[in-house]
């Protein structure tokens, strides 16, 4: 398959994102049980699955008991912990079967501080400090980094992403910390891998706009939006500003440029809790904007699936209980909004989204009406970004006229003028004009 003339695989134009943490995914944690969660995912709507790092991971330095899966000993191998290389192409082929795409994590600043290429491979590879050991990035202290300076780096990091990518079938790869390293490695790497892979996907965890030069990156983090919207249910700023980050995103980035938005991540999760702990009564409303807002891919972190409200430990084994592993109304509401995004070609990530603008109201601190259309495709969410119940009133222009509620299927009449009370955290999303032939996967 080749690039279409939006400059991304056209799978991940209206797809949504899962990071599989497989450590913490089934009791086992393992990628044989892992596989057998894929059809859940599928049904739900998943159209990718990011694996977090399946290699082995270093001893050294190794913190708490399993150790970190970003601290990489061998870049060409899998971890035994999740099984063996046989294993990964069996999960990669049964996602393929499913229709779903696999992006691998990559980690390409730094390894572990015993990885095979310290043995392997000349001291430069690495940066260095005074006393000849290879300096740890951050407070990383089970890593060492990388020198970016020694071209051979380069080729060794192309050479393993190839493994992969060539291989093993991978579709693509989600690159951390990727402003870490020169913006000219990735350009090149980019280059080369898409020689070989026209259809390979990249996703940056960074936003800089550098990424998207000369096509390099297929999407980037979201993280500035993400955080609006958790200030945003805390109360720490109001909906304005969320406002003010949609238009001058307009301008940021490149018009095809696909942002990653999520309200959990295995950062977020471990680190700073879980969705609900952090945005409250608000989090199911973000979880929707994630959905709907301009420009970006949403992402669903492993356990939200399930409604599983639990910060997992990072460096330990921690999995979900097989018995809560069961669809519960999240899964459900999950379901609706890939459904609704899948068809809903004005939803699509990047240029292919066609264009949004924003109706006036009457209460522009908390609400937001937000109308995304390409061709006879139009969708209005409705949302009341705010604890407050407030009295919404608006009209609607060129906008009235039938609709279908996306979330309830009911059919219904948006008028010239509305008129009504809206709780907090409340929301409606309408949709005309959808691609109903295209639900024919689900």
């Amino acid at each position: 398959m080749n690039r279409p003339t939006t400059g991304h695989p056209a799978w991940c134009e209206r797809a949504t994102l899962y990071e599989m943490n497989v450590r913490q995914l089934t009791p086992e944690g393992t990628l044989q049980a892992a596989a057998r969660r894929l059809s859940f995912l599928r049904a739900m709507g998943i159209d990718a699955v990011w694996l977090m790092p399946v290699q082995p991971i270093g001893e050294r330095d190794r913190k708490g008991t399993m150790g970190s899966c970003y601290s990489v000993r061998d870049y060409c191998a899998v971890n035994p912990e999740f099984g063996t290389l046989a294993d990964f192409d069996a999960f990669v082929a049964e996602s393929h079967r499913l229709g779903m795409r696999v992006v691998l994590d990559w980690v390409a600043d730094h390894t572990a501080r015993d990885a095979r290429w310290l043995a392997e491979r000349p001291a430069d590879w690495y940066e260095r400090d005074a006393a000849d050991e290879p300096l740890v990035p951050w407070d990383w202290s089970d890593t060492a980094k990388l020198d970016y300076a020694n071209r051979a780096v380069w080729e060794g990091q192309f050479e393993a992403m190839r493994f992969w990518a060539e291989s093993h079938a991978v579709d693509g790869f989600r690159c951390d910390m990727a402003m870490l390293m020169p913006p000219d490695f990735w350009h090149e790497t980019a280059r080369r891998l898409r020689a070989l892979r026209p259809e390979l996907f990249l996703l940056a965890e960074a936003e800089e706009p550098w990424l998207f030069d000369h096509g390099t990156f297929d999407a980037c983090y979201g993280w500035e939006l993400f955080h609006l919207l958790e200030d945003v249910a805390r109360q720490r700023v109001r909906v304005t500003a969320v406002r003010a980050w949609l238009e001058s995103d307009r301008t940021r980035y490149p018009q095809e440029a696909i942002r990653l938005l999520f309200t959990s991540n295995h950062d977020e999760n471990a680190w700073n809790g879980t969705a609900r702990a952090r945005m409250g009564a608000a989090a199911e409303i973000m979880t929707l904007f994630t959905f709907v807002a301009p420009g970006c891919m949403p992402l669903i972190y492993t356990g939200q699936e399930v409604g599983y409200d639990h910060s997992f430990a990072f460096f330990e084994r921690d999995p979900i209980p097989e018995a809560l592993y069961v669809p519960d109304a999240t899964t459900e509401l999950y379901r609706k909004l890939c459904r609704m995004r899948r068809l809903n070609p004005a939803l699509a990530a990047g240029d292919a989204g066609g264009s949004w603008v924003e109706i006036r109201n009457n209460a522009e601190d908390c609400l937001m009406i937000l109308v995304r259309e390409r061709g006879r495709n139009c969708v209005v969410a409705i949302m009341n970004l705010s604890p407050y119940t407030i009295h919404a009133d608006y009209r609607t222009g060129i906008y009235a006229g039938p609709y279908s509620d996306a979330l309830s299927g009911e059919r219904v009449e948006w008028p010239g003028h509305v008129e009504c009370d809206m709780e907090g955290w409340s929301y409606r999303v309408l949709c005309s004009g959808a691609d109903e032939e295209d639900a024919d996967d689900e």
